[in-house]
């Protein structure tokens, strides 16, 4: 478990973050008053994300590997990140949805239905619920934590000496 500790430590570093940037969606009424802008302005989630990754891998790179770190032992860090998340993100979609913001899904169903993004409330339903969303983010957590991993390593690894 040792050997893990830094990961461990930064995923529930970016599951803080994560969490903290729901707060922040919904005092600025993006799950309310400006859901039209949400599918927009929740995208930008991808900086501070990529910030914690890049953070992560080096923090790995200079207090586990003395300052030497691989794109291998890069990828192998920010993959165990990812799983972690993966695994802890259907409790954090619980969280958001029941705890931050239960209004989102009603009102992200009656805007779908009324801007014709769903043809039916039930269609809408369907899509925004809590298990869609709890399976969505464990999905969207492995694919988007790999590919940002793969590439927050590439940039981090050490340079070879000649």
């Amino acid at each position: 478990m040792n050997k893990i500790r830094l990961e461990i430590k930064w995923a529930f570093i970016f599951i803080a973050v994560t969490l903290l940037w729901m707060v922040l969606e919904k005092l600025s009424g993006l799950h309310s008053t400006h859901i039209d802008k949400h599918m927009y302005l929740t995208n930008l989630f991808a900086i501070p994300a990529i910030m914690v990754y890049v953070m992560a891998l080096k923090d790995k790179k200079k207090k586990d590997l003395k300052g030497q770190i691989s794109y291998k032992q890069g990828f192998i860090s920010g993959f165990i990140i990812t799983i972690i998340v993966a695994l802890f993100s259907p409790l954090t979609q619980w969280v958001i949805s029941t705890i931050i913001t239960p209004e989102y899904f009603p009102n992200v169903i009656a805007y779908s239905v009324e801007t014709g993004y769903h043809s039916s409330l039930e269609e809408a339903e369907a899509y925004f619920n809590l298990n869609n969303y709890m399976l969505q983010s464990a999905i969207g957590a492995l694919a988007m934590g790999v590919l940002t991993t793969l590439i927050v390593a590439f940039f981090i690894k050490s340079k070879k000496n000649n």
